[in-house]
């Protein structure tokens, strides 16, 4: 028995003789000229929070390309690549001040912008230091975090701004944090081994939920969320959402909407005590290469709920991740577990998407639909030239019948 493509298949599903697997190259592969990595460089990707970037350079490795990262000493950031222009050597462990970045092979030093600015070997500090420009990228700061433009600059949009960061009451504001599972020791970006693919789709199935999170070993989400819940996805103007309705056993009806923002942005509405309202976070779930990605977060909380933002290293049950034996992650398997035993990338020719998965093909189309955008010289959704231009986010936790369903 053959496929379409001449392979042989066995009628009894034998392992033996299988054809090619492969993954969708076009959805996952992020690096320069790629599809999705061109997709991707048509917006601001958040690179670092704010309050780390300091004045000893730090290695930055975003879409496939290695930077450098620092602050100098007037406050500006600069992200740089790293290979000096002079003759190569890394810029790593180069040395900044009020000016710029210094090389330590030959003290080569460069601004923010990559302009050459002192060339100490040469005649005069060098009288065509002009000529010579470092290659870099623009940044920008906003809602705690350090945000990089990699795309074309005559197609440079500006920092989206989001309805949930604004408009701060007194003693609110928007603090930038990381969370991981292994929490590393120096307090470094978590890099999660998988493409970010498999995390980013995840967020359009809510059927997950109620398996791996409640019922399959121990419950760590909220006990509300066993209930198998009806689901309706639709398309945004930002990207797309689900609504997730649940009749809970004491009558009252939850409509639990979450959201995810083009390119890589998923708004999360509280799972583990459901607080009634919108969502007050936003997720960045961010290419680091093919292979895998890391996440910066963003949210907005009072000054007397600092408690509220999530801890650093992620818990599952009553147990620390990072602090759970190779037996427990078998018993008690969590998103890490899922998602990372997928593979590096999945094999999209190997699945056999069913009805439930219905969010995570639209979202796929939906992709691939701003990919073309891309490649036939348009501007992809959510892309914006207006600095005034305030974003919504609806994701939230909606309790039919009451306050809260009017405050939407």
């Amino acid at each position: 028995m053959k496929d379409a493509e001449g392979h042989r298949r066995a009628p009894d599903g034998n392992a033996y003789g299988r054809p090619p697997q492969s993954h969708d190259p076009v959805l996952t592969e992020v690096g320069p000229g790629k599809p999705a990595g061109e997709l991707m460089r048509r917006y601001w990707i958040p690179v670092a929070l704010a309050e780390r970037v300091t004045m000893r350079p730090q290695k930055v490795r975003i879409l496939g390309e290695d930077l450098i990262l620092f602050r100098d000493g007037k406050g500006r950031v600069g992200l740089l690549l790293p290979r000096c222009a002079h003759r190569g050597t890394t810029l790593y462990y180069g040395k900044v001040d009020d000016n710029g970045i210094r090389c330590c092979y030959h003290g080569w030093q460069f601004d923010v912008q990559g302009r050459c600015i002192d060339q100490p070997c040469e005649p005069e500090g060098g009288l065509y230091k002009d000529k010579v420009r470092q290659p870099w990228y623009p940044v920008e700061e906003r809602y705690g975090l350090v945000f990089a433009y990699l795309g074309p600059p005559e197609r440079k949009p500006v920092v989206p701004r989001w309805d949930i960061f604004e408009n701060l009451e007194p003693g609110e504001k928007v603090v930038g944090f990381l969370t991981s599972y292994h929490e590393p020791e120096d307090g470094s970006v978590e890099i999660v081994p998988h493409n970010w693919l498999q995390n980013w789709e995840n967020n359009m199935d809510p059927f997950h939920v109620p398996i791996l999170h409640i019922a399959f070993s121990v419950p760590q989400f909220a006990p509300e969320l066993a209930v198998m819940p009806e689901v309706t996805w639709r398309t945004t103007g930002l990207g797309m959402r689900y609504n997730a309705h649940r009749k809970l056993a004491d009558g009252r009806e939850l409509d639990r909407e979450l959201h995810v923002l083009f390119p890589n942005i998923v708004s999360i509405p509280p799972f583990l005590e459901l607080e009634a309202g919108k969502s007050k976070s936003l997720r960045w779930v961010v290419p680091v290469d093919d292979t895998s990605y890391c996440a910066f977060n963003a949210m907005r909380v009072h000054e007397d709920a600092m408690h509220k933002v999530p801890k650093r290293g992620r818990s599952v049950g009553n147990r620390m991740w990072a602090a759970m034996t190779e037996d427990e992650h078998q018993r008690i398997p969590s998103d890490w577990e899922g998602q990372v035993g997928q593979g590096p990338i999945t094999l999209h020719s190997e699945e056999h998407l069913a009805t439930s998965d219905k969010g995570v093909a639209m979202l796929r189309r939906l992709l691939r639909q701003q990919i073309k955008v891309v490649q036939d010289g348009g501007d992809p959704i959510g892309v914006s030239l207006d600095p005034n231009l305030i974003n919504m986010v609806g994701a939230g936790n909606y309790y039919r019948g009451t306050a809260t369903e009017l405050s939407r």
